[in-house]
């Protein structure tokens, strides 16, 4: 039962963008810095808003602190322990992205229901000139990260935190100028309390996905009915099975495939139309075994090369 395998993934290196790295790490001292600074203030004029969001901004700096060590990591060769390399460590890194902020929120919400329970003064001008600088920092940041989250789910990740970030930060400005105008103290927490709403929504699918990709499911950028039903067209193949498809990385999917065909002839055309076919479908490495119909060597419905 001859195999083609294509790109060997033990010697395939995938290449990551140095600039990448230049991002990331630029965004996360950003970040930092005003993390810094939104608590400060937070803690002086005892805004839970502040508070709340400088905690959501902080569980970025270490979600982008992880995605930065996964891309790292993944751009290691593998050994004879790690074929794969250290690749699956991206999806490892958007895993505990997923759940950091789930803690996060647990955390806001926990002191929100007590703040509204003890409501406490707080600055509205205080809330809106440094949610007003997060709205800066957290729209810098989303365009830094903008152009490569179409490909990565780590980036994806971290670009959706920025970008509702920028959202939150909006809605402590808003909360802080009714605060001026009006004295309502409350709006400060209930602002809060849909900081929370806002960060579980935008963290269920990141968590979904992560979690599935690390149990080795079919990634969401492969559409599997399409995919069979592309292999199912391939001229030459009488049919197929043991199809199975996951996730090397965060960006690199993997397939392995038997199929049947009548003639050995026919063997290198097939093969070359099930690569493009699976490349096409969003799949980089890809294990392709070959089997034959009709074996006049034996009573089998299908054969092995040697027999032919």
């Amino acid at each position: 039962m001859p195999h083609e395998h294509h790109h060997p993934l033990h010697g395939h290196h995938h290449h990551v963008p140095a600039s990448l790295s230049s991002v990331f790490i630029l965004s996360i001292v950003l970040n930092l810095l005003f993390v810094i600074i939104e608590a400060g203030v937070g803690f002086t004029y005892n805004s839970l808003g502040l508070l709340s969001d400088a905690g959501h901004n902080l569980s970025d700096v270490f979600s982008l602190l992880l995605s930065l060590f996964a891309i790292q990591m993944a751009k290691r060769h593998g050994n004879k322990h790690f074929t794969y390399g250290y690749k699956k460590s991206t999806v490892l890194a958007s895993l505990a992205n997923a759940i950091i902020l789930l803690v996060a929120v647990g955390g806001i919400l926990i002191e929100s229901f007590y703040k509204l329970k003890n409501p406490e003064q707080v600055s509205g001008e205080a809330i809106s000139w440094t949610a007003g600088a997060g709205i800066v920092i957290n729209g810098i940041t989303a365009l830094l990260l903008m152009k490569n989250q179409g490909h990565d789910l780590n980036v994806k990740g971290a670009f959706l935190h920025m970008v509702m970030d920028t959202l939150v930060s909006l809605g402590v400005v808003i909360s802080g100028i009714i605060i001026i105008y009006t004295g309502l103290v409350i709006i400060d927490t209930l602002i809060s309390l849909a900081i929370a709403c806002i960060i579980l929504v935008s963290t269920w699918n990141l968590l979904k996905e992560s979690l599935f990709l690390s149990l080795d499911a079919v990634p969401e950028s492969v559409n599997l009915d399409r995919l069979e039903k592309s292999i199912s067209e391939v001229p030459g193949i009488e049919s197929w099975h043991h199809l199975h498809v996951w996730a090397v990385s965060t960006t690199e999917n993997a397939a392995t495939l038997h199929a049947v065909i009548k003639e050995v002839t026919e063997m290198n055309d097939v093969k070359h139309t099930l690569k493009q076919v699976l490349a096409e479908n969003g799949i980089n490495h890809s294990t392709v075994e070959f089997e034959f119909s009709g074996c006049p060597c034996c009573d089998k419905d299908t054969c092995c090369y040697e027999h032919k």
